[in-house]
């Protein structure tokens, strides 16, 4: 799991292994990663981009870049939140992701990133 507050949006991610999608013979593993974006901030704020960078268990690294997330460039006014569920395949039954969310401010137009910490992507069994 992660949750990372960056200027009052937390993001917390959490990852699953989808054992039913997944074919361990073919170096095929998927997972599935649950995103909660919340706005503990003042101001509102509308997503605007995604960037994540995914890392397999060999080091091997896919940065996967974007408009908004699964189809939405949601606004969050105060107290507000958005939540979504994504997937990932890898070829490794580990691996990690990390990435940001290009936010803009409403009333200034100001843009950050506000940072997800790396969460990890592992089957139950694999324990390194």
């Amino acid at each position: 799991m992660s949750d990372t507050v960056t200027r009052g949006i937390r993001i917390i991610v959490e990852p699953r292994f989808i054992a039913e999608q997944s074919n361990p013979d073919a170096g095929h593993w998927l997972f599935a990663y649950h995103v909660t974006i919340r706005n503990e901030g003042s101001e509102t704020v509308q997503l605007i981009s995604r960037h994540w960078v995914i890392t397999d268990g060999e080091g091997h690294v896919e940065e996967v870049r974007g408009p908004g997330v699964v189809g939405y460039q949601p606004v969050l006014a105060a107290g507000e939140e958005f939540q979504y569920t994504s997937g990932c395949p890898l070829g490794t039954p580990v691996g990690t992701m990390h990435g940001e969310f290009n936010m803009v401010l409403s009333d200034s137009q100001q843009r950050f990133d506000a940072h997800i910490k790396p969460f990890r992507l592992a089957v139950p069994t694999v324990l390194n």
